[in-house]
């Protein structure tokens, strides 16, 4: 059965369309770019290494260059079956080189699964995390959908471009503080190379602590490199 990506363009383009109407009254404009290692230990084990930084492009009504942090980010998954898997993750964000913000120690617990009856593939992926930074820890639970499918044909093959949105919503708790709710929209356009090798560069809003009195608008310039064995 062959599915008009014509029809997906315009939902894509339509979901994304709030990213220009988006005030430039508290808003932080990102770039960042991450390098990302996948290494298969056997057919349902498997790590993953992550290496991101994030740079200011933009802060409130200043344009400025500087850097905000650097992630090292490790995840362990197993497969449970074709389609479901579990994870469990930790990754240390470094900010005190850039500035007197604190570090922050995090770990992450995943359960991910997936469906794809025809072209496009969908998935479900539920985090808990527990975030250590100085004296604070933070609990945050976190839900996002995300599709992705090839954007020339209904197979992904070398070369050729493919499309991964998603959208994900995100609850915070901490000791003392009021809850914090955030919502995530993310797509990206992407290549895929010889085996494992992946690029991938597009946006991602944030809409931060939406139910406060002045909530936070995020934007990300994102690019991916993804590197498989």
């Amino acid at each position: 059965m062959t599915i008009s990506f014509t029809n997906w363009w315009r939902a894509v383009l339509f979901a994304l369309l709030p990213l220009t109407c988006i005030s430039q009254e508290n808003l932080t404009v990102y770039w960042q770019p991450q390098l990302a290692i996948n290494y298969p230990v056997s057919k349902t084990y498997s790590h993953n290494f992550t290496v991101g930084h994030r740079a200011y492009l933009f802060d409130q009504d200043d344009i400025q260059i500087r850097g905000r942090q650097i992630d090292f980010i490790h995840f362990s998954k197993l497969d449970l079956r074709d389609n479901q898997s579990i994870a469990l993750g930790i990754q240390y964000r470094t900010r005190d080189l850039f500035g007197k913000q604190p570090n922050e120690l995090r770990l992450t617990q995943q359960y991910n699964t997936t469906k794809q009856p025809l072209v496009v593939r969908y998935g479900h992926r539920f985090r808990t995390e527990q975030r250590f930074i100085e004296k604070l820890t933070i609990h945050r639970f976190r839900y996002r959908f995300a599709i992705d499918f090839p954007l020339k044909g209904e197979k992904l093959n070398l070369g050729e471009p493919f499309l991964v949105a998603s959208l994900e919503n995100l609850l915070s708790l901490g000791k003392g503080q009021n809850p914090q709710y955030d919502n995530r929209l993310n797509g990206q356009v992407g290549w895929k190379f010889d085996k494992g090798f992946k690029i991938l560069f597009g946006i991602e809003y944030r809409l931060e602590d939406y139910t406060s009195q002045r909530p936070e608008n995020v934007l990300f310039f994102l690019s991916t490199a993804q590197l498989g064995f």
